[in-house]
């Protein structure tokens, strides 16, 4: 099952790369955010994450509802996170 999951975004990497760490339940993971870049995505600011991309801004009361739902999925969300704290083959591992 392929969910969108909101993150915080919590470091905006350099411009050029498009990319800004986020973190979801703890885990940290790099992701692309060209999708939100015109939106003024900000370190702060809560995104919701599909296959690696932000796709959209949301703010923090909807990103809270969104995850306390998930969290009720039980398993399925469970699968989700595991995949988001895989590892990324060729990728460095963030803090």
């Amino acid at each position: 099952m392929c969910v969108g999951i909101p993150a915080q975004v919590v470091e905006i990497l350099p411009a050029e790369r498009k990319m800004a760490v986020v973190e979801v339940e703890g885990v940290r993971r790099e992701v692309s955010i060209v999708m939100v870049l015109d939106d003024g995505v900000q370190v702060g600011d809560w995104v919701l994450l599909h296959v690696g991309f932000a796709m959209s801004v949301i703010d923090e009361d909807e990103a809270r509802s969104q995850l306390d739902f998930m969290r009720m999925l039980g398993e399925a969300y469970e699968e989700e996170l595991e995949a988001f704290s895989a590892p990324v083959p060729g990728a460095e591992p963030t803090a």
